[in-house]
């Protein structure tokens, strides 16, 4: 839905990875588009890694950074 588009999200994937990014899309296998993204480094810095297409299935966890509001 348009409502949770622009979105900040953090995503956990397989392999012990996160990036936070902006969403700009998504597809009924949720595969999703992130915008200005970055990924957490082992050394607990962060890469920039622009705008990025991550697969579906090697996500484990989405997680809002921003409150999203109640559908009325």
């Amino acid at each position: 839905s348009s409502s949770s588009k622009d979105k900040k999200l953090k995503l956990s994937l397989n392999g012990n990875r996160k990036v936070t990014g902006t969403l700009r899309g998504y597809d009924a296998f949720l595969n999703v588009v992130l915008e200005d993204a970055t990924s957490e480094r082992g050394e607990g810095g962060t890469e920039n890694i622009g705008t990025i297409v991550i697969r579906g299935n090697s996500i484990i966890q989405f997680e809002s950074v921003e409150r999203i509001a109640a559908a009325t």
